[in-house]
């Protein structure tokens, strides 16, 4: 009998939606450049060597070695798909608010925008260690919400979809500003692509996890902004 193996699809490192020096002065080209190149590069680049691994245990059936595998395959993986994300939530001469059904939504469930960005800022500022805050929709009790992932793939409620993230690791934003985290972290608000937020919203709103009655009804409608 063959030992088939299924073919798996390989991450891609994409080019950036935007030139390196496009959202200066709030993020330097210099950590752009390294940001993106570099690190990461290395996750993708990392990712496709634990699959080509994966693949190769599984012709063998020899799984050993897989819980670090996976392990590992998760960090990289995850790494790709945030800094994915992370790029196309900034845009240059962004920021500001949302409007429409996000906003809308932002006021339902945080109570202003104020408070939104309050907590996803102290959401990121205590992290322990590396990680990234999000903004992120919970299909079961149909509520934004916002959530600490560690490093790129631990302490993650699971369902969630993430819909907007803030890099706390070091490499974001230590060559511009050194130990003064907290800059950075109003700084990126002038960057926030709510267009690509809004249109992940409403693409997550359509998912069904197919959890029957998991919560209670879903509220009503978020109120109007005005």
């Amino acid at each position: 009998m063959p030992n088939l193996v299924p073919a798996f699809h390989k991450g891609a490192h994409q080019d950036l939606p935007y030139d390196y020096g496009a959202l200066e002065p709030h993020l330097s080209g210099k950590i752009m450049q390294l940001h993106h190149d570099k690190h990461h590069r290395t996750y993708v680049d990392t990712a496709n060597q634990c699959i080509d691994k994966l693949i190769e245990i599984r012709r063998k059936r020899d799984f050993e070695t897989i819980a670090a595998l996976e392990h590992k395959l998760a960090f990289n993986v995850s790494g790709h798909v945030l800094h994915s994300l992370f790029w196309q939530n900034l845009a240059p001469q962004a920021g500001g608010e949302p409007e429409g059904e996000l906003a809308r939504a932002i006021v339902r469930d945080f109570g202003s925008f104020e408070s939104f960005k309050q907590q996803l800022v102290h959401t990121a500022s205590t992290i322990m260690g590396s990680g990234w805050a999000a903004l992120v929709w919970d299909p079961v009790i149909q509520r934004l919400g916002t959530t600490q992932i560690h490093d790129h793939q631990s302490e993650v409620t699971q369902g969630s979809f993430p819909l907007m993230v803030l890099d706390a690791w070091e490499h974001a934003y230590y060559l511009q500003y050194q130990t003064e985290k907290n800059r950075y972290f109003e700084a990126i608000w002038n960057l926030w692509n709510w267009n690509d937020v809004a249109q992940r919203f409403s693409a997550a709103q359509a998912v069904d996890v197919r959890l029957e009655r998991a919560a209670d009804q879903p509220a009503a409608a978020p109120p109007s902004v005005h």
